[in-house]
């Protein structure tokens, strides 16, 4: 049998693939309120103006009532999206009160975890369950690692490409599974291969010493006398490390993508299944209920991983659920570092790199994993994380251990395919030139998101709040001294008024308690069975 990747390849071949101009795109953007004067995580409110966190369908929160998240409508074009994230901002900018959008994956200066509020989405259920889910994650992590912001990019082929593809290699199946499995290929590949992603895109090196107060255990090195910064010298994305959203308790999950089953029943199993060390939750400090459930995950989304794969929901629909009923329909790239020096946190470079790596983790051949490949994609990870800028750094492969460099310089030579199909079907070279941008900072890392803001750092003489404050206020003027259009505002301003008079509606004519609407929810997970 012909393997799927070549059935790819030859399919989008040539030039003005319309397949290829179909890419679906959208992005989930986080960001903290800070203090406009001295960084401290904002202690008010989710500000009224910007509507209900709850009901709005483009400016909501995450963890923290201060952890804002833009979402954008999905596109096929990235200046569109990347306009539709600046409006967002653009908006927000001018509804916050002495505050900024903080703009930087790291957090600003936090008071501890009493000093950061947990969201708030009111009194009715899916609220309350929101609510209660946070609590369980602070319970459980500690609020602090619930600070941590970053940019989840979510991407999807056409479905013309699977129709067409599945037709070429003879309709195995059915045309769902097909697309999940190769959807499952691509993961498995990102999975290998994303040591590469984090090294260029990564920008989170270095973090305010607040972050860590009262932790002797950790392994971050001062950056100043004073001892206002931590680092690594060679740190890449501390973000995705063990300091930020990772979980010794998940380490137990054995998540497989060999197969969408397994996924499933694993997941399922960890929801599911009562878990001793989170027994003892039974209130926070506020007196609120805990968690959701006693089990190793609460839902789905607790589980911590660099990339997702993602299905539309229906109203109330548990994802896992939607996943077996429908299958996968699209990746979540969850490992992208906010940058500080661009105004959005993001570029159409980084886009088009993330493409780039995207298609060719489709397009190449993609071996089932086992043990020993995920233990040495794990290791890979963490060394690219903590050292990713090293002269002297080595990777694991199925041969030995080689240099970064040369791993990293094959890996985008094999990219380069995949750019140039991208540029066949839209014209122009920008998506060469964006591969162009990663060779560079592979030959030299100063060039890196990373090396940069601990080279300006250094040379400006800043700990790191300082530095991300600057950025974080010119980017905050930028958009004050730039206001939507009039329409553009007045379109907001509606979205945000009519998010408010949902979220009233949703409460005023709600009957069922909290706990019939929880049961209810979970029975859901019944279907899925090992």
């Amino acid at each position: 049998m012909t393997p799927l990747s070549h059935i790819y390849r030859e399919l989008l071949a040539g030039t003005g693939n319309p397949l290829l101009t179909s890419i679906q795109r959208g992005l989930e953007k986080e960001g903290l309120r800070v203090n406009a004067a001295n960084a401290l995580l904002s202690q008010a409110a989710h500000p009224l103006a910007l509507g209900s966190a709850l009901t709005h369908p483009s400016i909501t929160t995450d963890y923290s009532e201060a952890l804002l998240e833009f979402i954008t409508p999905v596109s096929t074009d990235i200046d569109a999206g990347l306009s539709d994230l600046e409006q967002l901002q653009r908006f927000t900018a001018g509804k916050l009160d002495n505050e900024v959008v903080w703009g930087a994956s790291m957090p600003c200066i936090v008071a501890g975890d009493s000093g950061i509020p947990i969201a708030n989405y009111g009194v009715s259920n899916v609220g309350t369950m929101k609510r209660v889910y946070r609590n369980g994650l602070g319970v459980r992590y500690g609020r602090m690692m619930q600070t941590i912001a970053g940019i989840h990019y979510n991407f999807s082929m056409p479905d013309a490409f699977w129709q067409q593809s599945w037709e070429a290699a003879d309709q195995p199946g059915s045309l769902q599974d097909f697309k999940t499995e190769g959807y499952l290929g691509l993961i498995r590949n990102f999975f290998t291969n994303v040591w590469l992603l984090i090294y260029l895109t990564g920008a989170s090196p270095a973090v305010c010493a607040s972050f860590l107060a009262g932790n002797r255990n950790h392994h971050l090195q001062p950056f100043d006398a004073e001892g206002t910064s931590l680092h690594l010298p060679y740190a890449t994305s501390l973000r995705m490390g063990d300091l930020g959203y990772n979980s010794d308790a998940q380490g137990s999950l054995q998540i497989c993508y060999n197969g969408l089953e397994h996924y499933l029943n694993t997941l399922h199993e960890a929801i599911m299944t009562p878990h001793l060390a989170y027994a003892d939750f039974d209130t926070t400090p506020e007196g609120e209920q805990a968690q959701l459930t006693t089990s190793l995950l609460q839902i789905e989304n607790e589980f911590y991983s660099p990339i997702r794969p993602k299905r539309v929901t229906d109203s109330g629909e548990a994802p896992l659920v939607a996943l077996q009923r429908a299958g996968i329909e699209y990746v979540e790239v969850r490992c992208i570092d906010i940058n500080p020096f661009l105004p959005l946190g993001i570029d159409a470079d980084t886009i088009r790199l993330t493409d780039i790596f995207l298609l060719d983790c489709l397009l190449s051949d993609s071996p089932l994993c086992d043990d020993q490949t995920r233990q040495r994609d794990k290791e890979n990870l963490r060394r690219v994380i903590d050292e990713g800028r090293s002269p002297s750094l080595t990777l694991l492969t199925s041969e030995g251990e080689r240099p970064f460099t040369d791993l990293a310089t094959a890996r985008l030579q094999a990219m380069s395919e995949s750019a140039a199909l991208l540029d066949a079907a839209h014209g122009g070279d920008r998506y060469v030139q964006a591969l162009a941008m990663a060779k560079r900072r592979c030959n030299d890392s100063e060039q890196t998101p990373s090396g940069r803001v601990l080279r300006e750092m250094r040379d400006q003489q800043q700990p790191f709040w300082r530095l991300a404050l600057d950025y974080s206020s010119r980017w905050h003027q930028e958009f004050i001294a730039n206001p939507l259009p009039a329409t553009v505002q007045a379109e907001f301003e509606q979205q945000s008024t009519d998010s408010l008079r949902s979220q009233q509606t949703l409460e005023a004519t709600e009957r069922q308690n909290f706990d019939d609407y929880l049961t209810h929810f979970f029975e859901q997970y019944r279907g899925i069975t090992p």
